[in-house]
């Protein structure tokens, strides 16, 4: 079972009489007033429980209690652009609605710029660009429509990692995601699109070979995949994110929103190698999410292998007759405009105690946006504080993947340095603390009283 051919998005042509997607429903809006209804909606909704699957899941829509929608899309969406997207749509009955949706329904985050918008295919960046364009120039640091992305595998251009103190580093770890250009993304797959887009990848991921040979497994309670029925144990599911290894359920407002939860957990899986620093997600929020992961600091053993894994799927997946939908403009397209060009996300896991504490975070989060690093707790972003955080680089789109991974490596290095000299000080006062005991022991009992007088004195004037 193959896919069909897929040209990269440019521009727009009409697809005449193709009508809105119904499964999922594609149609929520259509006019400005139900546009601004539905924001102040969202924006009041107390906290709900939804039941996914026997899954119960708690939402809250405006946690963060922001008084208006803040996303980049929200920014850019007036009523004329509505009113003149709204009724077109993609080959496969993607809609203006559907891309907005997400950001409609979650006003933004109070930590984080949010995007607001999610593809439900290649060609909505093409159909819908008169939004999408300008929420990319804004989100990926005044990214033109007219610009190329770069990319650059080669990873002799990596900076030596030795120079990032590896008694900080936990792990490192480098990801990116991919889309199978003629199957809709997650937003927009229906059922039977899902499994087929799991049938494809997962036929050429069990080609790989070498240190990348391993096995396929579906979530707990899928029956999608005939060698595995049922899936794997809970148990099972349940170490592997335990161990970092498996994406969430779907409990964000965002997934929720976008529709990235129905018929979970049908055709939904991991494959590792044996390994297990070899990691390919199937359909989560992109259609194939790739890692490479490993404890200590080495990001150009992670990155190579990271390429390795890259350069092998793509090239099993071309035997099934598809390809990943890329362009040179927004290089590898992904389902939310934040990941588009290399994709990729290169990160180390840090112990900052210092650096990282409330006395301190004002200026660590003002380093790190200057260092072009992003911060996220150990946990993700909105994770309770530990002392070790996720650093990886905030740019995806316009750089190459080798000039992204330096960019984290300085980074990282430099926030290293800064945690060092806030411990220089809490060093020396446990040095002192000694002396300056041995030194009281010694002075007579008179001579303590003689001191003592003037600060007396000196506290009566």
């Amino acid at each position: 079972m193959g896919c069909g051919s897929s040209k990269s998005p440019g521009k727009y042509v009409p697809n005449v009489d193709i009508p809105a997607r119904s499964e999922p429903p594609h149609e929520f809006y259509g006019s400005w007033e139900k546009i601004e209804a539905a924001k102040k909606e969202f924006l009041e909704k107390e906290p709900y429980e939804i039941d996914i699957n026997g899954l119960k899941v708690k939402l809250h829509h405006n946690s963060g209690k922001q008084e208006k929608h803040s996303s980049c899309m929200t920014n850019h969406l007036t009523k004329e652009v509505y009113e003149q997207l709204k009724d077109r749509v993609t080959k496969f009955g993607v809609t203006l609605d559907k891309c907005i949706k997400t950001g409609i329904e979650n006003p933004g985050h109070p930590a984080i710029k949010t995007v607001g918008m999610s593809a439900g295919d290649m060609e909505s960046y093409a159909a819908f660009a008169d939004i999408f364009d300008p929420v990319i120039e804004e989100r990926h640091d005044g990214y033109k429509k007219n610009a190329n992305h770069p990319s650059d595998m080669n990873v002799s251009k990596i900076k030596d990692p030795a120079i990032v103190d590896a008694n900080y580093v936990i792990s490192t770890r480098v990801r990116s995601g991919r889309n199978v250009a003629d199957i809709p993304f997650p937003p927009s797959c229906n059922k039977e699109e899902r499994r087929r887009l799991e049938d494809i990848v997962v036929k050429a991921l069990l080609k790989l070979d070498g240190e990348l040979k391993g096995d396929y497994f579906p979530l707990a309670g899928s029956d999608s995949y005939a060698a595995k029925p049922g899936g794997m144990t809970t148990e099972e599911e349940e170490k592997l994110r335990t161990d970092h290894f498996l994406f969430q359920e779907p409990d964000s407002t965002l997934l929720i929103s976008g529709a990235m939860h129905r018929e979970w957990p049908d055709a939904r899986g991991i494959f590792h190698n044996n390994a297990k620093n070899a990691l390919v997600w199937v359909n989560e929020e992109d259609h194939l999410r790739v890692i490479s992961m490993q404890s200590g600091p080495d990001i150009k053993q992670v990155f190579t292998r990271f390429a390795d894994l890259c350069n092998a799927v793509e090239k099993v997946v071309k035997e099934e007759g598809c390809s990943f939908a890329h362009s040179k403009h927004l290089g590898y397209i992904l389902t939310c405009p934040s990941n588009l060009g290399t994709g990729l996300r290169a990160s180390m896991m840090v112990k900052l105690p210092l650096l990282g504490s409330d006395e301190h975070k004002v200026r660590f989060k003002q380093l790190a946006t200057d260092l072009g690093i992003q911060i996220r707790g150990s946990g993700g972003v909105d994770s309770a504080f530990t002392g070790v955080f996720d650093l990886s680089n905030s740019a995806r789109l316009g750089k190459s993947e080798v000039q992204l991974i330096n960019v984290m490596i300085d980074g990282v290095a430099k926030l290293i340095e800064e945690e060092k000299k806030l411990e220089k000080p809490t060093e020396e006062k446990k040095e002192e603390k000694p002396a300056e005991e041995e030194k009281k022991e010694e002075q007579p009992a008179e001579e303590e009283k003689k001191e003592d007088k003037p600060a007396e004195e000196e506290k009566k004037d």
